[in-house]
């Protein structure tokens, strides 16, 4: 084991080491989800995006990054699957089952991206250019509930039982 960094609470070390733990069972899990998984890593070390077809493992729900960041807030992070976003572009992708039928037509701040369009990734450990994950993958294959995400959007928005008035 790796001796506690020094000046920091063990236990703070310790969040730390389960946290890059679960960042690195993500990044196994992002490619898992793509039939190239050996160029997705050479452009990662290139430090480029890597493109990620959508539909066969997951569906992309697109939306402006600021209701984005309070959607997810509502949603609470215990029921978040991963969100992308970039900073320049001012968007946010939320990645949510493949099957998600029409359950997000009528929300007005989403567009779900058909299968087989791609979504350019960072790895999860870390951005490149603009791009982040403001919701990693963790490696559990979790995708965002379109019922939430919906809720989250529509008037009113979704609040986390602990948030309710």
């Amino acid at each position: 084991t790796r001796p506690p960094v020094q000046g920091l609470p063990t236990f703070l070390v310790m969040a730390t080491q389960h946290a890059r733990t679960m960042w690195a069972q993500g990044q196994g899990w992002l490619l898992s989800c793509t039939a190239e998984p050996t160029a997705v890593r050479r452009r990662w070390d290139r430090e480029e995006l890597a493109p990620f077809s959508t539909g066969i493992h997951w569906r992309v729900a697109e939306a402006p990054l600021l209701p984005s960041v309070h959607a997810m807030k509502r949603i609470g992070s215990a029921r978040l699957g991963p969100v992308l976003a970039d900073v320049e572009a001012d968007k946010a992708w939320w990645l949510i089952p493949a099957d998600v039928g029409d359950q997000l037509d009528d929300i007005r701040q989403l567009t779900v991206r058909p299968a087989g369009w791609l979504l350019n990734c960072p790895p999860v450990l870390y951005a490149v250019d603009s791009r982040m994950w403001l919701e990693r993958p963790d490696g559990s294959g979790r995708l965002t509930d379109p019922v939430l995400l919906a809720a989250a959007f529509g008037p009113g928005g979704y609040r986390h039982p602990t948030e309710a008035p």
